[in-house]
């Protein structure tokens, strides 16, 4: 049987130390120096076994303090059938509401019109001169910001309709869209894993070295039109995304 690294030796007993109580939520953890000296190994091998924690977002580093134990988060179940279908947001409910029963704050912020990105306007199928409305929003569960999203509507679909107010009512925008004559009745979703900006890591409250998850998603109408495109980005710590479909 192979042995396994010196490292994860150290991950693992700082780990079952947290699990164990030894250490509670915002307690700082031994620094490199102390781990190195008392496992017999180099500082840089301790220091792996502090990244592997934080990796698994069982700590966090502060710069100039060392690694603290954080405050345990029950990651969100992203139903994504669950949380488009028709039924669901016809009905009143939140899309959220669908993943979760925990409260959630959401910042929302009327962009207004403005020229679409040019990805955007290629997806929405806008022509030379055509604006979009836009609005942003980000959701906070237990205190801590889990997602920020803007959405994209074509403007001379949307002008003057509930969509442009703060509050869109409920069902949200996809049961104003419904009552535009515009239903949504097909989604598609593209996902992306990759490092963060630094106003995602900003807005999401998240270090450097923390990866998000970026979800583009449109809605289309019954005939195939685009009328609503969605650019969400994730604290992959703080989500599972779900998917449920036959065969």
């Amino acid at each position: 049987m192979t042995e396994q690294p010196k490292y994860r030796e150290i991950a693992d007993a700082l780990r079952e130390a947290i699990r164990n109580g030894e250490y509670g939520p915002g307690d700082r953890l031994p620094g490199e120096n102390p781990l190195a000296a008392q496992y017999g190994v180099a500082a840089m091998t301790a220091r792996q076994a502090l990244r592997d924690l934080k990796a698994e977002g069982i700590v966090e580093s502060r710069r100039g303090a060392g690694f603290f134990v954080v405050e345990p988060f029950t990651p969100i179940r992203r139903r994504s059938t669950a949380r488009l279908s028709r039924q669901h947001w016809k009905s009143g409910g939140s899309l959220f509401a669908a993943d979760d029963a925990r409260a959630l704050t959401t910042d929302s912020h009327v962009l207004g019109t403005v020229p679409p990105p040019q990805a955007v306007a290629e997806v929405l199928q806008l022509g030379d001169g055509e604006q979009v409305f836009a609005r942003s929003r980000r959701h906070v569960v237990e205190g801590r910001p889990v997602l920020l999203s803007t959405s994209y509507l074509p403007d001379q679909l949307v002008a003057g309709s509930r969509i442009t107010e703060t509050d869109t009512g409920p069902g949200g925008i996809y049961a104003r869209l419904a009552d535009l004559g515009a239903e949504p009745a097909h989604f598609r979703e593209e996902v992306l894993i990759r490092m963060p900006s630094a106003d995602e890591r900003a807005g999401l409250n998240i270090a450097a070295d923390t990866p998000v998850i970026k979800i583009c998603r449109t809605a289309f109408t019954e005939d195939g039109r685009a009328v609503e495109v969605n650019e969400m980005t994730l604290d992959s710590r703080a989500y599972v995304l779900e998917y449920d479909f036959g065969a």
